[in-house]
């Protein structure tokens, strides 16, 4: 290109303007929140399983005692949280029954499950898996699955073999993570609200 060609192609571009890259902003109501519509979106996205069923082992397992107790706890659960999930003190939100299923059938239903816990905000819950009686081993496959299953779940916080009355050695309490909506609920309900100082 000559210069009397760059000096027509200037003159011919003066008053074109450059596109700009639409700016993105998130749907906000008059007062400044997000709408419920990207609240929701957001929360299903922090709820959304961090693992697939396929990860969850069916191969081999070391076996548990029929009437062992079986436990576990994340690090940062407080010690009190735990103690009354080791009680039965929560009120079960959610239950599966286990009995009479395979192990991989009972890795789908435990997988699926956990899911709907977490989709339904569901924070406790009583999974009932036998002591084994039923198989001519005497070995409680599901129990003995279960254990080493539900710690896989970043979302299991701890677990605990049920009180007498809930199923004993023959269930177990599962405490889940809380949903970001109801760590919400929580600091409003002690009087924390948002964090946000009033105008």
């Amino acid at each position: 290109m000559n210069d009397e060609d760059t000096e027509f192609f200037r003159q011919a571009m003066a008053d074109v303007k450059p596109l700009t890259a639409p700016e993105r902003h998130l749907a906000r109501q008059a007062d400044g929140s997000l709408t419920p519509g990207i609240r929701y979106r957001r929360e299903a996205a922090q709820r959304a399983m961090t693992m697939d069923e396929s990860q969850l082992p069916t191969a081999f397992v070391d076996p548990v005692r029929p009437e062992a107790v079986i436990s576990y706890r994340r690090d940062g659960i407080q010690y009190g949280v735990f103690r009354r999930l080791q009680q039965g003190a929560y009120p079960i939100e959610a239950m599966l029954d286990l009995h009479g299923l395979t192990v991989e059938q009972a890795r789908h239903e435990v997988y699926r499950f956990i899911g709907d816990c977490l989709r339904h905000d569901v924070r406790s819950a009583l999974i009932s898996h036998g002591k084994g009686h039923r198989n001519k081993d005497q070995v409680p496959l599901l129990k003995s699955f279960l254990a080493r299953w539900l710690p896989m779940f970043p979302e299991v916080m701890a677990y605990h073999s049920a009180q007498k009355w809930h199923g004993g050695a023959g269930a177990v309490y599962v405490l889940l993570r809380k949903s970001e909506k109801a760590k919400e609920a929580t600091r409003e309900r002690l009087g924390f609200g948002s964090g946000k100082p009033e105008a």
